[in-house]
């Protein structure tokens, strides 16, 4: 008997619970059918962005891969990928509602995994740190996400100034890119606080690094508005009134999570998914979720890869009809942050570690030579 598992969201966590499913758990329950359901026919590795807006540093074709093709290996029957939008979840049909370019389509599963992650919070700018989201009519956002990144490397080609709000991981990243890339452009760093990376562990070993590439840092600069001018150049406000006039603003402040399908009795109060230790949704039947949809402990590739594994075996374990397991994360933090090509910082623990470790695991390739492997599946 068919048994139907619906995947909403096609980034880094979906890729890989579709694929375990498909390659490993479809030994055992051959009749299993994986529905895909992405708003972008192509995967972007937005890992890179952070380099990626650096005109010319990488190619397009090293960010973004058809999806569907990355499952060709699969037998039809066992796959169907739909570029959609996922409008609402009937609990009680347990059906899935896809907003797609010939209308809504109504998907009926068994079990279902949501993956559907976070968006960038400043929805006003169209920044290619997330792929850009767009409205229920939209019917693929590949080319909105590629638009935008195009834009922003126009931008950064011709700015001679550039503010970065936001001194979490992508701000401080891409200070640190733009610098190495361009030493003749002023990069300032705004933080709303007195440190970088919210006070972590490691931000003053971040701070070293991207000071000595020659960004600036702004503390205590929490941005509340911004203006064009008649010279088309920015201005900046912070809630101490000052004003900072620059030729690029890029705003990385903050996740949204693209939660908006589903009832409220299943989201928490920042909208984030409610997930139990085994990633089981609240309120819903035969639901799981992983990645930035959860942000559980926080929002981050490797967590999103341990999550996945963690949901795919459970999915399993249902098929089944045995017990769920516990999703395990790692047995202790770990942080990896670029600071150009040649440097970096990372910690696992509490304990910093050489840049050289940054460079190997990140700097050198952010990597892209991962991405092919997650569409394919190579990487399990």
């Amino acid at each position: 008997m068919v048994k139907t598992v619906v995947v909403v969201g096609a980034s880094y966590a979906g890729l890989a619970v579709s694929h375990r499913l498909l390659k490993y758990t479809r030994q055992q329950s051959p009749d299993l059918r994986v529905v895909l359901v992405s708003k972008s026919s192509q995967f972007y590795w937005n890992i890179a962005a952070i380099r990626a807006v650096v005109p010319e540093a990488i190619r397009d074709d090293q960010l973004f891969h058809p999806i569907e093709p990355g499952f060709a290996s699969y037998p039809s029957a066992n796959f169907q990928f739909l570029v959609g939008t996922a409008s609402s979840i009937d609990d009680s049909a347990k059906t899935a509602s896809i907003q797609t370019s010939t209308g809504t389509q109504k998907i009926s599963y068994d079990y279902l995994v949501l993956a559907s992650g976070a968006r960038a919070a400043t929805s006003d700018i169209e920044t290619p740190w997330k792929a850009v989201a767009t409205g229920p009519d939209d019917k693929d956002n590949y080319s909105q996400t590629l638009a935008a990144l195009h834009a922003t490397q126009k931008r950064v080609a011709a700015a001679k100034h550039i503010v970065i709000a936001g001194a979490g991981p992508t701000g401080v990243e891409t200070s640190a890119e733009l610098r190495y890339a361009h030493k003749d452009k002023t990069v300032v760093l705004l933080t709303a606080g007195d440190t970088l990376l919210s006070g972590d562990s490691i931000g003053s070993t971040a701070e070293r690094e991207i000071t000595s590439l020659g960004v600036q840092i702004q503390r205590n600069a929490r941005v509340t508005n911004t203006r064009s001018l008649a010279n088309g150049k920015t201005e900046v406000v912070l809630e101490s009134g000052e004003t900072i006039e620059t030729d690029l603003y890029l705003p990385t402040m903050g996740l949204a999570p693209n939660s908006e399908y589903l009832p409220a009795k299943s989201l928490n109060e920042n909208k984030y998914v409610n997930v139990d230790e085994n990633f089981q949704v609240q309120g819903l039947r035969d639901a799981w979720a992983c990645g930035d949809i959860v942000s559980k402990p926080r929002a981050g590739f490797m967590l999103a890869d341990k999550q996945a594994a963690g949901v795919a075996k459970n999915v399993e374990l249902a098929l089944q009809g045995k017990s769920q397991l516990a999703v395990k994360g790692f047995p202790f933090d770990v942080m990896i942050g670029a600071a150009g090509r040649d440097r970096g910082f990372v910690r696992a623990g509490w304990i910093g570690l050489p840049s050289i470790l940054a460079w190997a695991a990140k700097s050198r390739t952010l990597g892209l030579d991962s991405a092919p492997k997650y569409v394919n599946g190579s990487q399990w």
